[in-house]
C-alpha cells in the first residue's frame, strides 16, 4: 500500500463530520454547501479538503456522487437503491424508496436479455415538482 492510500484509510474527524452532515440532510448538497455547514466547526477547513474527503467517501462506497448535468456534482449518503425525482425546472432532487422486489426484477430483466452484469443501480425520473407545476398553472 502506498503512502497516499494509507492516508486515505486513516480516521479523519473532518471526514466523519462530512459523512454525518450528508446523512442528516434530505437534500442532495454540493461540496460548497457541505463546506458552508462545517466551516464554523473547522475554521481551517478548505473547499479542497471537502472535495478530497468527499472523493474518499465515494471510493469507500459510503457516499454517492450524483451528476445531473449541472455545474456542480451533488452528494448523498443514502446508498440503498432508490429513485431520484429531478425537477427540470428548479433542479430540486427528491428521493423515492423503491421496493426491493422492483430492483431485483429490473436486474433479472437486464441479465436475461443481455450479457451485462449489474453491479449497482441508479435511477432518475425527470419532470416537474409540485411547486414548479403549480407555478406554471398560475
Amino acid at each position: 500500500m502506498n503512502h497516499r492510500n494509507k492516508n486515505k484509510l486513516r480516521k479523519s474527524k473532518q471526514r466523519d463530520r462530512i459523512l454525518a452532515v450528508l446523512k442528516d440532510t434530505q437534500t442532495h448538497p454540493t461540496a460548497n454547501w457541505v463546506y458552508d455547514q462545517l466551516k464554523p466547526e473547522f475554521p481551517s477547513l478548505s473547499l479542497g479538503n471537502v472535495y478530497r474527503n468527499l472523493n474518499i467517501l465515494v471510493e469507500q462506497g459510503l457516499v454517492e456522487r450524483l451528476d445531473f448535468g449541472s455545474t456542480f456534482d451533488r452528494y448523498e449518503a443514502k446508498i440503498e437503491p432508490h429513485l431520484h425525482l429531478v425537477c427540470e425546472s428548479c433542479g430540486a432532487i427528491f428521493d423515492l424508496d423503491v421496493p426491493g422486489e422492483m430492483n431485483e426484477k429490473l436486474e433479472k430483466h437486464v441479465s436475461s436479455r443481455t450479457d451485462f452484469q449489474v453491479l449497482r443501480q441508479r435511477m432518475e425520473v425527470f419532470g416537474l415538482c409540485a411547486d414548479c407545476r403549480d407555478r406554471d398553472r398560475r
